[in-house]
């Protein structure tokens, strides 16, 4: 018996007093101390399911901490779900193989970055004023798709009318800055795989931002004490909470088609440089990894929130991507219900960008990329690889949570 046991407990479990009990796939994989204090203010919130868990990638970050899964009943916190709703992954593996990449992979780095708008900058944040003659692919998915989002965006604009002003269709396959990148990978095959990651850019900011801030003045309205003012919650049956759930809903189908419009853009620029014909879409995956949904764990239909964690139910396909010129995976769910059917998003952070920005520098990037055809500036430097935890020790630690189905490499990388 003691043995059978032992083999289940593949997680730790983190001491919160009297909250909630957190169940943590992290053992072989440091997690910091200020993380830890915040999965203990989460699980002090009165309406946790059962338990929190927490994926091997945690880190600290704004309210709940990000690599964490959130059950709840009867209240949603905007503010785990956070800013980025919708944000995750998409992959798709292609017909080529590696050696139908040209060998300078320059000019495909460069129809990627020219095909699809990424970064802040305002030459290439948006479709309206673009430089036409910059763009390899027109803007007609972009309008196809708005169109099927459009209708319930302008019925959540009546209730919410500043939603109205934000970027919205502008931002529509986008990528963004930050973390959110596009790559051209080669499996343990060599096979050659799409894969990008993005969210609900501008108007799913807006909308997070906003209900964040209706959350807090309800805490104040009804003087309810929290251990972190970004623990506000809306309560299931009020105006607030049904706006959100509807919002926030539609925010993530955005994020989902944003990354499909950007995977057709994609495509179609890389048919610009590599003339042979070929297939995609031969195995794909779509995941968001900062998203709340209904589902139903030990026999009751709760919330689930998962900042920064993926869904893994039996046989459900994932893609946990490793960092800048690290290792990235196609996995497969186990359905550990333990872990409310989830697995990582990725290696997490190890150190804030700013940390990494002081110690190190565009020589360290440059060398940490090799063989790798990405930007070596400065400007990117705080996502050097090693900003972020092993990405096969994060791997080992939730061995019970997937299991990996293909291995993939980048050898083009497009940060925003």
């Amino acid at each position: 018996m003691k043995e059978k046991k032992m083999e289940k407990l593949n997680y730790d479990t983190l001491d919160t007093g009297n909250g909630s009990p957190i169940k943590m796939w992290t053992q072989g994989v440091p997690v910091e101390e200020s993380a830890k204090q915040q999965l203990a203010n989460t699980a002090r919130m009165p309406f946790i399911y059962k338990h929190i868990a927490v994926m091997p990638d945690v880190h600290l970050g704004k309210g709940s901490t990000i690599g964490s899964v959130i059950p709840t009943l009867g209240a949603i916190i905007p503010a785990a779900v956070g800013v980025d709703i919708g944000c995750g992954m998409m992959a798709a593996k292609t017909t080529l193989n590696a050696n139908d990449l040209p060998d300078n992979l320059g000019p495909l780095r460069s129809a990627i970055e020219r095909a699809i708008p990424h970064g802040m900058s305002p030459k290439t944040r948006s479709h309206r004023g673009r430089d036409e003659g910059s763009w390899n692919t027109p803007p007609a998915p972009v309008d196809a798709a708005w169109a099927q989002l459009k209708d319930e965006f302008d019925v959540i604009c009546q209730k919410t009318p500043k939603l109205s002003k934000t970027n919205n269709y502008r931002h529509l396959g986008t990528l963004g800055g930050g973390n959110h990148f596009i790559e051209v990978c080669l499996d343990e095959t060599g096979a050659v795989w799409f894969m990008l990651h993005s969210g609900s850019r501008g108007v799913g900011n807006a909308i997070g931002s906003h209900f964040i801030e209706l959350a807090k003045k309800d805490m104040r309205t009804h003087f309810i004490n929290l251990p972190d003012d970004d623990l506000a919650y809306l309560e299931e049956g009020t105006t607030h909470y049904q706006d959100y759930v509807e919002a926030v809903g539609w925010a993530q189908r955005f994020a989902r088609t944003n990354r499909e419009v950007m995977m057709h853009n994609l495509i179609a620029a890389v048919r610009t440089i590599i003339t042979k014909p070929f297939e995609t879409h031969v195995e794909a995956v779509n995941c968001h990894h900062n998203y709340v949904q209904r589902e139903r764990h030990f026999g009751k239909d709760v919330l689930i929130t998962r900042k920064g964690a993926v869904s893994a139910r039996p046989g459900e396909l994932g893609i946990i991507p490793g960092s800048m010129g690290a290792k990235s995976f196609i996995v497969r769910g186990k359905g550990n219900e333990e872990s409310f059917n989830s697995c990582s998003h990725g290696a997490g952070r190890t150190m804030s960008r700013n940390e990494a920005k002081r110690r190190f520098n565009a020589d360290d990037h440059a060398r940490a990329t090799s063989g790798v055809e990405c930007r070596k500036d400065a400007s990117v430097v705080d996502e050097i690889p090693m900003a972020y935890k092993d990405i096969d020790a994060v791997m080992h630690a939730q061995r019970d949570l997937v299991e990996v189905v293909h291995t993939l490499k980048q050898v083009v990388c497009v940060k925003g």
